[in-house]
């Protein structure tokens, strides 16, 4: 089996290489190297672990398939090995490694809106420049080209920073909603790559937890925990704006049936 097939496979089986990772028992990184053509010449018990992740479906293939290699001569990816992914792959790259995104949950999606439309409508009442947006929107944190990340909500009050369809440089404030296959990288590697970037105010919303973890980088203050029974306020705008986790707990609360 060729590696160009086991990628089209894994496409029409809907697998996310954490997944493939987790099958075959080969390091996540390794699955991303080898299935993206980045390793040339792979080790023969790691092809032979990713086959028999395949092998069920490998029979059934009929049709001539064709593989995405990212063109890279050296051992980093870069933001232009990023960008030739193809646009159904919601990947991530920090410090030149690439990460798998998996589709979010509903309660995952349902709090990025409900926080976003918080963040919008205050912005629209005072009539303020500061944007708000949510994911999939690219931004070159540390305007090099070894990091793009894709967090779930920015406020952006500088407006240009907007360039070229993402954001260059730090967003004021990001929130990232938790999720199994991302929360160690959410609140070790992105954590800190947003404090080292600038990043004002950072917020961790553990949807499981019911909690709000929120750093407020620029007063070098302690971490503050708030629950889904509180309003979070925004330090940013001087605590004027507040979401109200309360309510949205009360939209959402049929999810947790």
């Amino acid at each position: 089996m060729t590696i160009s097939e086991m990628q089209e496979l894994r496409k029409q089986l809907g697998y996310s290489y954490e997944m493939v990772a987790q099958l075959s028992g080969v390091p996540l990184g390794t699955v991303q190297k080898v299935l993206l053509g980045i390793t040339k010449s792979p080790r023969y018990d790691t092809l032979s672990a990713l086959e028999e992740v395949f092998k069920p479906m490998y029979a059934s293939m009929v049709r001539e398939t064709s593989a995405y290699n990212v063109a890279v001569t050296q051992d980093e990816f870069t933001v232009e090995d990023y960008l030739k992914l193809p646009e159904e792959e919601r990947m991530e790259i920090i410090d030149g490694v690439i990460y798998d995104m998996a589709a979010p949950t509903d309660k995952h999606q349902v709090i990025r809106d409900e926080i976003f439309a918080s963040f919008r409508d205050y912005i629209r009442k005072k009539k303020g420049k500061c944007i708000t947006i949510t994911s999939p929107i690219d931004v070159q944190l540390d305007c090099d080209n070894r990091t793009m990340v894709q967090p779930d909500v920015v406020i952006v009050c500088d407006r240009d920073k907007f360039k070229k369809g993402r954001i260059f440089g730090a967003p004021d404030l990001v929130v990232e909603v938790l999720s199994e296959s991302t929360k160690k990288k959410d609140i070790f590697i992105k954590g800190n790559k947003y404090w080292n970037a600038g990043v004002r105010e950072y917020w961790l919303v553990d949807p499981i937890k019911k909690r709000v973890h929120v750093q407020r980088y620029e007063l070098d203050e302690l971490p503050v925990m708030y629950t889904f029974e509180d309003k979070v306020p925004v330090g940013i705008w001087n605590n004027e704006c507040e979401v109200d986790f309360a309510a949205i707990y009360d939209y959402i609360s049929f999810l947790y049936d």
